[in-house]
């Protein structure tokens, strides 16, 4: 019998930007040890004060710690959870012989983590030692020293070139394929797919003289017309932006991604949508995370809590005005959006001020996702109860938080992780809609 290759166990460190990531990171290493510098406990200390979701992270993982040690001292390797696992342990001492403080002329924590990082190293130098951060900056610091660094690779895409879009062309259609779908408004996909596609997959089905919009429902296994529908007066201005309304107008369709450039319509597309389904829902939710100035907290802006918070939902603000400024102020259409912000049954929001609310039975919009991580995204989705519709919208290519990027996102992790769900339909926008002076600016600048 051939002998089983012996795995070398490697020791990983970890940065308070991965603990910040994901507060379970800690198991998602295999059988090999993971450490963490004392200095990181302090930053974590920093942290978990407050309603946003780092704060949320440096909590859980805090409690985690104190549950994990036990009767054990952190600064012994302790077992982790599972057969297969590894052991962790608490760096105490953050001094080694090249000394990064120096090096780089400053004291601040992450040049702590380097020095505790390269002790650990020279402590067992038998075995591979890695720095483990989301922080780009600081993993060029650590090659610098020769201390291998990488990032944190856990809900990180590995090719966006492969990322699902969610529409597909196909030419050469034949004509009586077409006529089918124009006259009886479907057929049966496998008239023309050898290989099921996959659910509310949409499809521009062309030949050299005409073409048809179309989307492919699970439940029937036909290929179905997509119209190009209105939503309280916003009309689709693009195939792209037909089958995105066409998506979240679906009873059936419970989670929608749209991703897309900034002027796609995404934003918009949304909640006109939702103003036109409102009495199928108990309320309407826009929101979005507040990502601070250089990522402070919100408390060091000047005035209340309303005032702190209106320049980042702004923007939300602008779309709601645009759909209702559509109509004359006489008009039924527009005094409705009025007296459903009165009555709060649209909320404008901050995504942390959602946390602890029932989603029950509502059309939950979640503007700007790909400033969230993955954990994120699954935490909003579990609380999803009977009745309610979310739709998430972001650019992956537009990302705000210092450590996440477009393969590490949580709007980029949700579209690759459920695609051909019956319940689900992603599309990307690509034609920007916003004007010829935008559209400009995203092609030439």
């Amino acid at each position: 019998m051939a002998k089983k290759k012996t795995i070398e166990k490697k020791i990983f460190v970890l940065d308070t930007s991965v603990i910040l990531y994901d507060h379970n990171a800690i198991n998602h290493f295999d059988e090999h040890d993971v450490a963490i510098p004392v200095t990181v406990l302090e930053e974590l200390d920093n942290f978990k004060k407050g309603n946003d979701s780092i704060n949320f992270e440096a909590r859980e993982f805090i409690r985690y710690l104190d549950k994990l040690s036990g009767e054990y001292t952190l600064q012994n390797w302790i077992p982790l959870n599972g057969p297969t696992k590894g052991s962790f342990r608490v760096i105490m001492n953050e001094s080694s012989t090249v000394d990064a403080r120096k090096v780089f002329g400053d004291f601040k924590a992450d040049h702590k983590i380097l020095n505790a990082a390269m002790h650990v190293k020279e402590e067992d130098p038998s075995r591979k030692v890695i720095l483990v951060t989301k922080d780009v900056n600081l993993r060029l610091k650590a090659k610098s020293l020769n201390l291998p660094a990488e990032d944190y690779e856990t809900g990180k895409i590995k090719n966006l070139d492969t990322l699902y879009r969610g529409i597909t062309t196909v030419e050469n259609v034949d004509d009586s394929k077409l006529e089918l779908l124009y006259n009886e408004g479907s057929f049966a996909a496998s008239q023309i797919f050898p290989d099921t596609p996959l659910a509310n997959h949409f499809f521009i089905l062309k030949n050299n003289r005409k073409s048809a919009l179309s989307t492919y429902n699970p439940y029937t296994g036909n290929i179905e017309k997509v119209d190009k529908r209105n939503a309280y007066g916003v009309k689709p201005k693009n195939a792209e932006q037909a089958f995105a309304m066409d998506a979240i107008l679906n009873p059936e369709i419970r989670l929608v991604t749209i991703q897309g450039v900034a002027g796609t319509g995404k934003t918009l597309i949304a909640l006109a949508c939702a103003l036109e389904q409102r009495s199928m829902f108990r309320q309407i939710y826009l929101a979005r995370p507040v990502i601070p100035l250089s990522n402070k907290d919100i408390g060091y802006l000047p005035g209340d809590i309303k005032s702190k918070l209106n320049p980042y939902m702004e923007p939300l603000w602008d779309n709601l005005k645009f759909i209702q400024n559509q109509w004359r102020e006489n008009d039924k259409e527009h005094a409705k959006i009025t007296e459903l912000v009165e009555n709060e049954k649209l909320v404008v929001t901050p995504l942390a001020y959602i946390r602890g609310r029932s989603l029950s039975n509502i059309f939950f919009i979640v503007d700007e996702a790909q400033n969230l991580t993955p954990l994120e995204v699954k935490t909003i989705i579990t609380r999803a109860g009977e009745g309610t519709k979310i739709i998430f919208t972001g650019d992956i290519y537009q990302i705000d938080t210092p450590y996440l990027d477009a393969q590490s996102n949580g709007l980029s992790y949700l579209i690759d992780r459920i695609r051909d769900q019956n319940i689900y339909a992603h599309v990307t926008l690509e034609k920007g809609e916003r004007s010829e002076l935008a559209n400009l600016a995203n092609d030439l600048l």
